[in-house]
């Protein structure tokens, strides 16, 4: 796998100072709170898992899956969402937790529906964003890395469901995802 990867662009030790950056701020201004984190899959496990050591709270925890890529490497504009919520988050924080935000409308779909299901507030933590990809007016507000524009792997995201199990973010080469 490492022999596809064109550019290690975060490492490990990156991703856990962010983490634990990230997971300081989170504990910081939801304090006396108990929010529901709702960590986004496939991709968000492993930052969910990393992120949420470093969060000293009680929290509930639920996964929501929604797809826009459909396995390839551009998003195709169409959400599905895939694997809805448990709970009723009607009245409590919810704190999305993302791998990474691009176009940014799954997020924008995502808290829409939160939204509609009475959410007191709805705020993103996400590993990597990537602003130049944007579609939709939309920011996370918890960020690990500002990404370029490139297609990105490992660390939970994937190209055609491989790549997720690296344990470094990298820029996956051409030639392996181009005609």
């Amino acid at each position: 796998m490492d022999n596809d990867i064109q550019e290690v662009l975060f490492d490990q030790t990156s991703i856990h100072d962010a983490a634990v950056r990230l997971g300081k701020q989170i504990t910081q201004d939801y304090a006396g709170e108990r929010p529901v984190v709702l960590s986004v899959l496939k991709g968000a496990y492993l930052w969910t898992a990393d992120l949420l050591r470093e969060v000293d709270l009680y929290v509930d925890l639920e996964f929501i899956n929604v797809s826009s890529y459909h396995g390839g490497v551009k998003s195709t504009d169409e959400i599905t969402l895939v694997t809805d919520i448990g709970s009723d988050i009607k009245g409590r924080h919810v704190l999305i937790l993302e791998d990474i935000v691009d176009t940014g409308q799954s997020l924008l779909f995502m808290k829409e529906l939160l939204a509609k299901r009475g959410a007191k507030s709805i705020s993103v933590a996400t590993l990597l964003d990537k602003k130049e990809g944007r579609k939709v007016d939309i920011t996370a507000d918890y960020v690990g890395f500002d990404v370029r524009n490139e297609f990105v792997v490992g660390y939970g995201l994937d190209y055609k469901e491989m790549y997720r199990n690296l344990p470094y973010v990298g820029i996956l080469k051409k030639e392996v995802y181009s005609d």
